[in-house]
């Protein structure tokens, strides 16, 4: 197979990380049918979610996760695990609400992209640093792996090959680059903005100036609220109607939907409403 997305997942004791990646392949049912989603996992996924995927495949090697509550450190394996020459890796906690068939003519000219520019609910371009202090004042790109796209490449695999030495010893690596705000836990968007850092290549992953792939972030704090809580649920309303179209307040959403706080698919039961627009039990 040619072109495809995929996921990682993996549950932890607070979260159903394979119940998102499910309403994440409805959703992709319903607006690009033609496009496969596989999902890399160590989970039981059911008969009835199971036929939704591509294909179902084991995390390679051992689980270097099992002892993390966000479950990144397996995450550099995608390249080795995927079935697809061509690749868009998603997080699990968004939905896509059209079709983004067109993108892939834009990304075939590349071997390795990130999203680096991404959106507010009301579609306007983020601007806010208040979730990126540690990539501004270490001068690292402001990448985004929420949506990236990479081909069975030479440089790909080079990339993910220093991508596994970054996540697997990431206290060091970050004692190295992080002389500011640096975090206590580790970040996927912080190692491989690491690693465009070593291998000096930020200006072939990454262009701020063209907004193919993005995504809306719905982190509260960057939504250009006068006044906001931590939790973008609490200042806003969402409704997701019997078609699956999805709104936020009077604004209608579109392209890709992060939706970032665990609760909300349940919160607009998505999972029901998009079986019964595709006609799936």
């Amino acid at each position: 197979m040619t072109k495809g997305v995929l996921v990682l997942a993996q549950n932890n004791y607070k979260v159903n990380y394979i119940d998102q990646a499910v309403v994440l392949a409805l959703s992709l049912k319903l607006t690009n049918p033609d496009l496969p989603i596989s999902i890399i996992t160590n989970e039981k996924i059911t008969k009835k979610d199971a036929v939704l995927f591509d294909k179902i495949i084991e995390i390679p090697w051992e689980d270097l996760s099992a002892a993390s509550d966000w479950k990144i450190e397996n995450r550099w394996k995608v390249y080795h695990a995927t079935p697809y020459n061509e690749t868009i890796v998603m997080d699990t906690d968004m939905l896509v609400l059209e079709d983004i068939s067109h993108w892939w003519k834009f990304l075939e000219n590349y071997n390795l992209f990130f999203t680096s520019s991404v959106l507010t609910y009301r579609g306007e371009t983020v601007t806010s640093d208040y979730y990126r202090k540690t990539f501004v004042n270490n001068n690292l790109s402001n990448l985004y792996t929420g949506v990236y796209y990479f081909k069975k490449s030479d440089f790909a695999q080079e990339f993910f090959a220093q991508l596994e030495i970054v996540v697997k010893n990431w206290q060091e690596f970050y004692k190295i680059f992080l002389k500011a705000d640096c975090p206590e836990f580790i970040s996927m968007d912080v190692c491989t903005a690491i690693v465009a850092k070593i291998l000096d290549c930020e200006h072939q992953i990454v262009n701020p100036n063209i907004t193919t792939p993005t995504f809306v972030h719905m982190k509260s704090k960057i939504q250009n609220w006068e006044l906001s809580s931590n939790n973008w649920q609490r200042n806003i309303s969402a409704y997701l109607d019997a078609d699956c179209v999805l709104k936020i307040g009077n604004h209608q959403q579109h392209g890709i939907f992060h939706y970032t706080e665990k609760d909300f698919i349940d919160t607009i039961n998505a999972k029901l409403k998009y079986r019964k627009k595709l006609n799936v039990k």
